[in-house]
């Protein structure tokens, strides 16, 4: 048999395995109660093409937990999910890395917001452009606005703080040392910007010129709405972007799933916290 096996390139236990009939048929691993689980995942992938198995686990458990069910693991979703040829593509582009050394992520909520601006272009060529700002630590959306075919300027950045430490804070001061975090954007450095933030309590903070990594909690906002969201619509034109952005955003809020926060949304994070 040895020299049988050695000729046919495989293990002699093998060949032994198959002569008793106590070899197992090979093939991805499956368990009866896979089927029971397949169509919720099916659904949320659906709604939800981007999604990776560990935020469809995130969107499920959700579900079994509100129908007082026991919740599946991460390593189930994603097996369920390669048999059914549900999981993204692997990501295989390469880019030269970068240093960071800062670090935006705050350990309470309150501590550092960051802001910055992003655009979404409509198929007329219509282009909307985002002001938003997101505290570090539970990734909330405190506050935005958005204008069609025009630039961010300085005095939609000071509403934009005004709106944040009310909606924070219920007043116009904030109680304690609150950071500031966004580029190095005119309507940033602004003077009048200045004394807004300085008025509001505001500590105003900048990245290094042509670093963007070192506002990554914005960068990842960015990222996010328009690969989960914005990419999966239709969008004609300005009206129905601005028609569409409040949900997006309510829906990242309280819906979507993070990694930094154990795979909670926001919103689930701050009840959770309080």
């Amino acid at each position: 048999m040895s020299v049988v096996a050695k000729t046919l390139g495989v293990a002699r236990s093998n060949l032994a395995a198959r002569k008793t009939g106590k070899s197992k048929p090979r093939g991805r691993y499956r368990k009866a109660e896979d089927a029971d689980l397949a169509p919720l995942i099916r659904a949320i992938v659906d709604e939800r093409p981007t999604y990776g198995y560990r935020r469809v686990c995130a969107l499920a458990n959700r579900k079994l937990r509100a129908e007082g069910k026991p919740p599946v693991n991460a390593k189930r979703v994603l097996r369920i999910m390669q048999n059914n040829g549900l999981t993204l593509e692997r990501h295989t582009a390469r880019r030269p890395g970068r240093t960071h050394d800062g670090v935006v992520v705050a350990l309470r909520s309150n501590c550092r917001w960051c802001s910055d601006h992003l655009e979404i272009r409509a198929r007329n060529g219509e282009v909307v452009r985002i002001l938003f700002v997101i505290d570090a630590c539970d990734r909330e959306i405190i506050a935005w606005s958005a204008i069609a075919n025009g630039g961010v300027s300085g005095e939609m950045v000071r509403d934009l703080m005004v709106a944040a430490v009310e909606r924070r804070f219920g007043v116009l001061k904030v109680p304690h040392r609150v950071e500031w975090l966004s580029d190095n954007g005119s309507a940033y450095i602004a003077a009048d910007t200045a004394d807004t933030a300085r008025a509001l309590g505001l500590t105003l903070l900048f990245t290094p010129v042509r670093s963007p990594e070192s506002n990554g909690m914005s960068e990842s906002f960015v990222k996010t709405l328009k690969r989960d969201y914005a990419r999966l619509a239709i969008l004609p034109d300005s009206e129905t972007i601005l028609a569409k952005l409040p949900g997006w955003i309510e829906d990242y809020c309280e819906v979507h799933p993070h990694s930094g926060l154990k795979f909670r949304s926001p919103r689930e994070f701050i009840r959770l916290s309080a």
